[in-house]
């Protein structure tokens, strides 16, 4: 502990005293720059630099429940009440991508990466090369709708590389996105982006390594509160509230269970054994559903074109009907301009329909309206959808070598039957792509073709010079009015439909034909539409990714619980708020110089305000542990590597607010003073103890699951002191969060009043500060 001999004491400088217009709920600052992301109790997203410059401001539309920062700082990952984790740029807060992992609130975010330090001349085999840049030009983006303005539909802009950036993770250092809900599920996501794993502790089988004969227990009615992944992503630690039971015990008697705060030890060591695997599996896949949604809106957007251009017609042309039935006919429109194309007399209803319904400028207009579509589909095509397919092709066949590499892409459930089948699909698409075209290039002729008899015929109603139009072909009017007048050979590609095309049975033989000769072994996609394919292909990949979902999340396992302080029943059903915080510093009495210590370079360090409404003997208490992944071990190991804990009584009058664990083995402590008349009395302090000065005991482990360890420690209970610790007495009632950056050396406070106050915690910080 610091005493009054200390050479040195940390100043606590207040930088700066800001008001802030709502009250804050989680506040996270930048791994790597000078940024407070700060979230409202209305659920607004506010970036500050540290002058409190503000950025940007951004509104989800829902209610945020967690929020943390890619390992790089380039990225924020925001947790929803819905389940949703959506992630944002830095530098505009614009929505790079959304996913749907959870189906309630995400209460804990945590994104880690590799913390595994290369050498230099050491080759990082994490690093994977993504051939597809070779080849390919840059992938297409997702295509915007006309009419609308940059921004307008929530795509990136062509300009920005965010997007881009997020995807391409061949750079990246390997990284895992942990989320945990309220509902006990813990998710994991590559770079933030592939799904490649999920948890329940609800279903986990967790053993008791200290009983004194084999047994598993369960958790039950748990939230989760905190989640945290070890550097070496070997382990991860969950705090959770619930009731923990033996497997053995009957029913009747789980009801006399304990609910109480508990520490889960998960087994994560598949990330960091099969990295390289994961790497490359994610890399293709991340990009392969990038280039799914170009298609899925590339498919929209010509959808909705060419509807609207076929309506535009449809309202033109429909009124020559009406004019028929008014005149008494019984004939059809097609048999009236058959009739005209014929050489017969002009019909009335005709001639009053080209000349003064239609006339002129209107044939202009829906043709420019009709051909004009056709051409923007064609565009599409060519730019977005057809590139699109072919990189996926690609990408897909970069992962049929993995698949049958078993040995290595085996253990993560890489399946070649299924990377196969993706890659028929995916060439199938390509064919339907090409048989879209040819179907869209022959009706965009024809619809030209017959705009350009009705001009010819028009002008010569008029009897006006015709010499200057267009030339016209009368056959392809005739098919024009046989077979599309009043029909629509190009929505059914684009629109998922029930009724299949049916195709010439010598073009289906063929087809058979070719399989004998590797072709494909679907012969019925010559029945299915454009849409319908890209259908079928999206479930192949999603099958074919699911298998490695699957794989991993079957092989992370709970390997210890670590019951730290009762709860009141009455909190049975909710999750516990208290002051929770999880890290991980590096082992200075060892040193990582192989894989094989990979797991031994880093010490855990749990952190918890033990409430006052707990049931146990150490109200208002603050606790402690370290090396709780370590006590795993086998019984020779050194006694340093048990698990230990302290316990830290607050000062009388005070409750503490928040904490945090710091840089080089600190804690930051956020403490309320507390009065008989007030909850709070107006003023509060913040306190930094060091860990490693802090008594720590070695605590023995129970096999039995209802021993609340900590209460081992009620008799030597350290009492912290104001007067002998690194204190700053603070002149407002402060409220949680408390955010502190390890990189920056500072912390900043929110008071109750709306406001928010920055401290330098570092005295190097400050000097350098001082000379700014």
């Amino acid at each position: 502990m610091e005493t009054d001999e200390t050479p040195r004491v940390l100043p606590f400088q207040l930088q700066f005293d800001k008001p802030v217009a709502s009250q804050i709920k989680i506040a996270e600052w930048n791994p790597e720059k000078d940024l407070l992301a700060m979230v409202t109790e209305d659920s607004k997203i506010l970036l500050h630099r540290f002058n409190w410059q503000r950025l940007w401001t951004i509104f989800p539309g829902r209610c945020i429940t967690s929020l943390c920062w890619r390992p790089d700082g380039k990225a924020i990952a925001v947790g929803l009440e819905d389940g949703t984790i959506s992630l944002h740029d830095v530098e505009n807060g614009k929505l790079l991508r959304s996913l749907k992992s959870h189906t309630v609130a995400v209460v804990s975010l945590n994104w880690e990466e590799d913390g595994q330090v290369i050498k230099d001349g050491s080759v990082n085999n994490s690093t994977y090369e993504d051939r597809t840049s070779r080849f390919f030009p840059p992938a297409p983006r997702v295509p915007r709708m006309p009419g609308l303005a940059p921004g307008d539909t929530g795509f990136m802009d062509d300009s920005d590389d965010s997007f881009r950036e997020l995807s391409n993770s061949s750079y990246q250092r390997f990284n895992i996105l942990c989320s945990g809900d309220k509902d006990g599920s813990i998710c994991f996501s590559i770079f933030g982006i592939f799904p490649i794993g999920k948890i329940n502790i609800h279903n986990l089988s967790i053993p008791t390594p200290y009983a004194t004969e084999p047994a598993t227990c369960r958790l039950s009615h748990a939230s989760i509160s905190k989640i945290a992944l070890s550097k070496d992503l070997c382990h991860l630690i969950g705090m959770c509230s619930g009731e923990l039971n033996h497997d053995e015990v009957e029913s009747a008697e789980r009801q006399l269970g304990v609910h109480g705060c508990h520490c889960l030890l998960l087994d994560t060591s598949i990330f960091w054994k099969r990295k390289n695997e994961l790497h490359q599996v994610a890399q293709q896949a991340s990009n392969i559903e990038d280039l799914i949604e170009v298609i899925r809106s590339s498919l929209s957007v010509m959808s909705k074109q060419w509807s609207d251009a076929m309506h535009t017609f449809r309202e033109k042309f429909d009124s020559l009907s009406s004019l028929i039935i008014d005149h008494g006919l019984d004939s059809s429109p097609q048999e009236e301009f058959l009739s005209l194309l014929g050489g017969a007399r002009t019909s009335p209803p005709v001639h009053q329909f080209l000349v003064n319904s239609l006339g002129e400028s209107g044939v202009k207009r829906v043709s420019k309206v009709v051909c004009g579509a056709g051409k923007e589909l064609q565009h599409v095509v060519l730019d977005h959808l057809q590139p699109a397919a072919e990189i996926i092709g690609f990408r897909m066949g970069e992962l049929r070598g993995p698949s049958r590499w078993r040995t290595r892409f085996q253990g993560i459930g890489l399946d070649e039957t299924l990377i196969n089948n993706a890659i028929e699909k995916s060439g199938i698409l390509l064919v339907q792509v090409e048989r879209f075209m040819r179907v869209l290039s022959s009706v965009v002729q024809q619809f030209s073709n017959f705009f350009n008899w009705l001009l010819k015929c028009i002008k010569l109603l008029n009897q006006e010079p015709s010499d200057q139009l267009l030339p016209y072909n009368s056959e392809l009017v005739v098919i024009f009015l046989k077979f599309l007048y009043d029909q629509d050979p190009v929505k059914p590609f684009l629109e998922l439909s029930e009724v299949d095309i049916e195709p010439d049975m010598e073009t289906l033989q063929r087809v058979k034909e070719l399989v004998h000769f590797g072709g494909f072994s679907d012969c019925d996609f010559l029945r299915r539409t454009l849409a319908e394919e890209f259908k079928q292909m999206e479930s192949s990949f999603k099958e074919a990714f699911l298998m490695p979902f699957t794989t991993i999340s079957r092989k992370m396992l709970c390997k210890d619980v670590l019951p730290l302080f009762a709860l009141p029943s009455s909190s049975a059903s909710v999750s516990v708020s208290v002051p929770i915080s999880v890290t991980y510093y590096k082992d200075a009495s060892t040193s990582v110089s192989s894989y094989q210590t990979h797991e031994h370079g880093f010490i855990d360090y749990i952190s918890f305000q033990i409430p006052g409404d707990s049931s146990s003997n150490i109200a208002n208490c603050i606790g402690i542990s370290r090396r709780f992944m370590h006590s795993l071990s086998n019984s020779s190991i050194e006694e340093s590597a048990s698990l230990e804990a302290v316990l830290l009584s607050v000062p009388d009058g005070y409750h503490c607010v928040d904490l945090s664990l710091y840089k080089e083995g600190q804690i930051v402590l956020l403490l309320n003073e507390t009065t008989s008349a007030s909850e709070c009395s107006g003023e509060s302090c913040m306190m930094i103890v060091q860990a490693d000065d802090l008594p720590f005991v070695s605590i023995p482990r129970s096999g039995c699951i209802n021993t609340w360890n900590l209460d081992q420690l009620k008799d030597s209970v350290m009492h912290l002191r104001l007067e002998n610790e690194k204190v700053r007495n603070i002149p407002h009632s402060v409220v949680a969060p408390l955010a502190v950056s390890a990189s920056r050396g500072v912390a900043c406070v929110f008071a109750a009043r709306k406001r928010a106050l920055v401290y330098i915690l570092d005295e190097d910080e400050d000097d350098v500060s001082d000379s700014e």
